[in-house]
């Protein structure tokens, strides 16, 4: 068969198009926050991660400028090479700092930072434990890897301490995300610190949902139950809370130290551009100085939470900014409420199978700092006529 055959087979996305109610990869015309142009039309985003209203602040953009004008656009080179600037190092040390950490490390993106922090670490007979709705570049990292990859159930860590238990004497890391990007739930750290002590496993945490988001100060997930000291690596990135592109890995020294000399992502992409690197740290220094905005966010996602509630919706199990409007109502139902909703004036995310189980389809719903209370009113009162015309509520 030829290789380009099941390209030609693949026809679904094709066949919702024609229907007029494709909703993924559409272009944007202009963002300001909280407010997006479409189609030419303005409608409120609730489906970005712009958790902080950051990707407009006037210290983002003018570091940023800054950097660009003195460093050019580009490093045209990897970090090991040539790609290194005083910039990257300057926001390494910030971060590491921020993050209660001896040493951080700053990748391309946030994707790759899981891709080589994972399979740098898990060698040849070492065993990597992930929970099963963690994110695909967690998954992606231990097929990298030449270890072993065993899964538990969502948030069960009995079985979790099952696979622990059964593999005692094998070098092991347990990787969770901190703040799970679908349904916006936390992970259960106090038990995970403990039964990674208890069995002699590394922990780390994925909190690229996290940072900026949680914990009282916007450290994230550690930080939200007073566990800074019990997880051994926290990766982050920049795409989201921070308004820029990148990721980073915060930990010991000396294991960040091999990372930085073994991770092939790293290695082998060329480096942060200087203008994303700037935009990062400007960033970082106004969450430092504006913890506010990480109280507001959370009053905020309690807020849609309760409204959503109120007005019949099952949100699951959220317990942060990210809040899913559990749908059930198969792929095109799905995408035909999506787009009444935009229509109406609000940009959600579909999700559909495999992202989800089949029949869990949902929309993702997440907030910013910056949204205004007659923002957050209006995307109500939409939700609540749209969802009876559904027969959601």
């Amino acid at each position: 068969m030829d290789l380009f055959e099941k390209c030609y087979r693949f026809t679904e996305a094709k066949e919702v198009m024609a229907l007029g109610i494709y909703p993924y990869f559409r272009p944007i015309e202009s963002f300001q926050e909280t407010i997006a142009r479409i189609d030419g039309k303005e409608v409120i985003m609730i489906g970005s991660n712009n958790y902080l209203g950051l990707t407009h602040h006037p210290s983002v953009i003018n570091a940023a400028r800054e950097a660009l004008e003195r460093y050019g656009s580009s490093c045209t080179g990897s970090r090991f090479l040539n790609g290194t600037l005083t910039l990257h190092e300057e926001l390494e040390h910030r971060l590491a700092r921020f993050m209660g950490k001896e040493m951080a490390l700053v990748f391309s993106t946030g994707f790759q930072v899981n891709l080589g922090v994972i399979s740098s670490l898990v060698a040849r007979n070492e065993l990597v434990i992930t929970d099963r709705e963690d994110h695909a570049s967690i998954v992606d990292g231990c097929r990298l890897s030449f270890g072993k990859n065993l899964k538990f159930p969502h948030g069960d860590l009995t079985a979790l301490e099952s696979i622990l238990a059964a593999n005692v004497d094998r070098p092991k890391l347990i990787v969770v995300d901190g703040v799970f990007s679908m349904e916006g739930d936390l992970a259960d750290l106090p038990t995970l610190v403990d039964l990674a002590h208890r069995y002699n496993a590394r922990l780390l945490v994925d909190d690229a949902h996290g940072i900026g988001v949680v914990g009282p100060t916007g450290r994230g997930t550690a930080e939200h139950y007073g566990l800074t000291e019990g997880v051994d690596l926290v990766m982050g990135t920049f795409s989201k809370s921070f308004a820029s592109l990148g990721g980073f890995v915060a930990g010991d020294e000396q294991v960040i130290h091999y990372i930085k000399h073994h991770a092939r992502s790293l290695i082998f992409s060329a480096s942060m551009p200087p203008a994303s690197v700037a935009a990062a740290m400007a960033a970082l220094q106004v969450l430092e100085a504006e913890p506010q905005r990480v109280t507001r966010l959370n009053v905020i996602g309690e807020r849609m939470r309760r409204g959503f509630k109120e007005l019949g919706f099952d949100t699951g199990k959220s317990q942060t900014a990210i809040i899913p409007i559990k749908v059930g109502l198969g792929m095109l139902q799905t995408f035909r409420l999506w787009k009444t909703l935009i229509e109406e004036g609000v940009f959600t995310n579909p999700v559909i199978p495999p992202a989800v189980a089949p029949n869990d389809e949902l929309l993702r719903t997440s907030y910013m700092a910056t949204h205004e209370d007659q923002q957050l009113d209006r995307v109500l009162e939409i939700f609540g006529r749209v969802g009876k015309a559904f027969s959601l509520i």
